[in-house]
């Protein structure tokens, strides 16, 4: 089955968010949805999340899912106003529960911050399948970036989170808190073990040097025959040697700390004080 897929780009945080219908009606689901979030002034709007309702109602979609492919560190998701606008289920991995205990800790929570994945509506773990309407959906455990990394399988189509950018800018960083290259080669292998046809869809693009546009579509045999990073057959000690090379020159993401305190509660800001004031904390020295 070929779903169909429209794919929305954030500009200021290279995110691609897709809306991927059943060809066969008219169930969808949103795959990795971003809230706008303006750091300095801690403000947030819903512009981009708001041009995925528009298109949706246009085109009389109803939303089965919203899926989250990891819990992002450079960008906010949009979940819970995408749910309020238009129904569906929040789902993500059900290691979800092992970011949660980290960045409980890391942002001092306190025992009143569940770390069960109760703020979401289902937790999927390696081999699951769901449906959007006919649409079968198979839910591969994609591990390396985070602990949490899915990717879910529709037809002919994967969306790979930030396991895998366009062919010719290579992989995901893997030095964030349970990341492991060793886990993201292996990760990778079992997308690219996907018939040679299959479609990939990818969470972010920053155009490689030499190309003029944005892309986020490409294929399991353009990935293998030609990733920067792990084409042409290479080596699992080669690409960990140069992921972790690579990693320890990167600085941290602009808005990771916010993006972790929101998306680890599935989208939700932290709960407001006794005025209705809602605040983010900064931990000093934590996140180097």
């Amino acid at each position: 089955m070929t779903p169909d897929v429209t794919a929305f780009f954030d500009d200021p945080t290279n995110t691609v968010s897709y809306v991927v219908k059943d060809p066969h009606g008219s169930a969808c689901a949103i795959i990795d949805s971003v809230l706008d979030f303006d750091h300095a002034s801690g403000s947030t709007d819903t512009k981009n999340a708001d041009a995925i309702i528009a298109y949706i109602k246009s085109h009389a979609l109803d939303v089965a899912w919203i899926l989250e492919s990891h819990v992002h560190a450079d960008h906010l998701s949009a979940a819970p106003y995408l749910q309020e606008q238009l129904g569906g289920k929040i789902g993500i991995s059900e290691n979800i529960t092992v970011i949660q205990d980290t960045f409980g800790k890391v942002f001092n929570e306190g025992t009143e911050f569940q770390r069960d994945g109760s703020q979401f509506d289902q937790l999927f773990k390696d081999g699951d399948t769901i449906h959007i309407g006919q649409l079968r959906v198979d839910i591969l455990h994609t591990p390396g970036h985070t602990p949490a990394c899915l990717t879910y399988v529709m037809g002919d189509a994967a969306f790979v989170g930030d396991t895998l950018f366009m062919p010719d800018f290579g992989t995901a960083r893997c030095d964030f808190p349970g990341g492991s290259a060793q886990n993201l080669y292996a990760s990778i292998q079992k997308i690219l073990a996907l018939p040679d046809e299959t479609r990939i869809f990818v969470g972010h693009d920053y155009k490689a040097p030499g190309r003029e546009e944005f892309a986020w579509e490409t294929t399991v045999g353009a990935q293998k025959a030609a990733n920067v990073h792990v084409g042409g057959g290479r080596a699992a000690d080669e690409f960990v040697q140069m992921r972790e090379t690579r990693d320890a020159t990167l600085g941290m993401p602009r808005l990771i700390v916010p993006s972790l305190q929101v998306n680890m509660r599935a989208g939700n800001m932290p709960e407001p004080d006794d005025q209705g004031d809602v605040f983010l904390k900064v931990p000093i020295n934590k996140l180097k």
